[in-house]
């Protein structure tokens, strides 16, 4: 059906099997069956169809269709890449092309991994779950409770009704996120966002597909195509529930009017654009209007002033690793705010967003910001880095 993205895309597959002297065998069909099966799920995804869904599956391969049940899509697709077939039974890659409806202009593509069974002829599957180097979804993780706001969809998994109430704070919390970021970022952006959050930290590191200890003290992140054409999906803003529940009440505020900045900076965000510009300048909008003194929220970096140890550069992208010192890092990201502050406080808050978006408009990072920095601000990175460190000093000494 036009408009609904059913199904399956055609994989031509061949298997040419040759039975003693007597030539080719006819191809096997068990890839076009096995096609045609995904179809049938994923019309009964997009249709609700609890029968039709568990008629393609075993019990336990259709176990996932109950954690579905409250994303809201608008489409859903497989498409066969691989097929391997041992009598009856077959393992098949497949890529899953999928859109939530209202938030995403493009499918998000995932590769799965199926395990397929045939009875009497017919193939069924006995078990989907994430490819191998694929990150887990959502739903992957157990039933998905989702609550809707006026800017903001959230996902929350392993949480049940009684949890909704929670997930609703985290929905008012994006909603006064995105006016928030719209009055201080003018480009263009869809201004909706879609939060998920995971049971634990955990599950967090299943939905980006790296180790936990990575994401220790982080609250939430931010995941998307950097420099995008207007043609990727929705970013998602990420939560780890352990990091961000002992946060208060300003600093959830901050934590998510930050990851929205990301969400709304990602198609004028690009390879040329150095951690301490984008960081930076979600951190400036993030803290924008709150009032809060540089003091207040750089203590780390205060510390390291007054104790003489003042940075001699703008940070690295490698200072922002997530696995490194909890110190270090703290440090980046307060000296890249007070970098973005410096430049809205000296030149205005228009220069600092055409700076960014100079910046990001460079393919690659040589040159990027030294251009940007003459060509927007009319200072070469040698007097900005000293003037930065003079601000710093004023700051914070």
């Amino acid at each position: 059906m036009a408009g609904r993205g059913r199904g399956s895309w055609v994989l031509g597959m061949c298997v040419a099997l040759l039975v003693g002297c007597g030539g080719p065998s006819a191809p096997d069909a068990a890839p076009g069956d096995v096609r045609r099966l995904l179809e049938r799920r994923a019309d009964a995804v997009l249709d609700r169809d609890a029968k039709a869904y568990r008629a393609t599956g075993t019990d336990a391969g259709t176990a996932a269709y109950d954690n579905l049940r409250e994303v809201p899509l608008e489409s859903w697709q497989y498409r066969l890449t691989d097929f391997r077939r041992s009598g009856a039974r077959a393992t098949a890659t497949a890529d899953l092309r999928y859109r939530i409806k209202g938030y995403d202009s493009e499918p998000l593509v995932t590769s799965r991994s199926l395990t397929l069974q045939e009875r009497e002829g017919r193939w069924y599957v006995a078990a989907e779950r994430p490819a191998r180097k694929a990150t887990q979804q959502l739903w992957d993780q157990g039933p998905v409770t989702s609550v809707r706001g006026a800017h903001s969809l959230v996902l929350g998994v392993g949480r049940g009704e009684r949890e909704r109430t929670t997930l609703r704070e985290y929905a008012a919390l994006a909603d006064r996120a995105v006016p928030l970021v719209r009055d201080a970022w003018q480009g263009r952006w869809p201004q909706r966002v879609v939060v998920m959050v995971p049971k634990s930290l955990d599950g967090m590191a299943g939905l980006l597909g790296a180790p936990a200890s990575g994401y220790q003290g982080i609250a939430a992140v931010t995941t998307g195509e950097t420099g995008g054409s207007g043609g990727a999906p929705a970013d998602r803003i990420i939560v780890n529930p352990e990091a961000y529940g002992v946060l208060g009440d300003f600093g959830k505020q901050v934590v998510l009017t930050h990851e929205a900045t990301h969400v709304a900076t990602r198609a004028d965000t690009s390879p040329a654009t150095p951690l301490w510009l984008s960081e930076g300048f979600a951190d400036w909008v993030g803290y924008r209007g709150t009032g809060r003194t540089a003091a207040q929220a750089a203590p780390e970096l205060r510390r390291a002033v007054q104790g003489e140890r003042l940075p001699g550069a703008l940070p690295e992208d490698d200072d922002f690793g997530f696995s490194g010192d909890a110190g270090k890092l703290a440090q980046a990201y307060e000296g890249s705010w007070l970098a973005c502050r410096m430049i809205a406080d000296q030149w205005g808050e228009e220069r600092l967003t055409d700076f960014y978006e100079a910046v990001g408009e460079r393919k690659l990072r040589p040159g990027a910001v030294e251009d940007g920095l003459r060509d927007v601000l009319d200072i070469s990175l040698e007097e900005f880095t000293a003037q930065w460190r003079t601000y710093l000093r004023a700051e914070l000494g």
